[in-house]
């Protein structure tokens, strides 16, 4: 497959030492910028899946009338942290 280019990207000289001074050894500008541009495109889809799955659940208990009462899962939820903290409280004197 061929590869593609992106337009230039104009940035203030502060910025682009910046990211200069934290480059890894061997890592190369665009490198970095192809990494960054990457994980920002999976970070993009993955909130945009994650509002579909969650839009398509509202509608879904809209449609059946199935909802969860906010106090029941607040309450659930702090029975999971309280038995998380417990738990590595305890492998914390161990």
């Amino acid at each position: 497959m061929k590869s593609a280019t992106l337009p230039p990207l104009r940035v203030a000289p502060e910025l682009r030492e910046a990211a200069e001074s934290v480059l890894r050894e061997g890592e190369s500008l665009s490198g970095l910028m192809e990494k960054s541009l990457r994980e920002e495109v999976n970070r993009r889809r993955l909130r945009s899946e994650f509002i579909a799955r969650g839009l398509a659940v509202r509608e879904e208990a809209r449609r059946t009338g199935d909802y969860l009462d906010a106090a029941e899962v607040h309450a659930e939820l702090g029975e999971m942290l309280a038995a998380a903290e417990a738990k590595a409280a305890c492998k914390n004197r161990a």
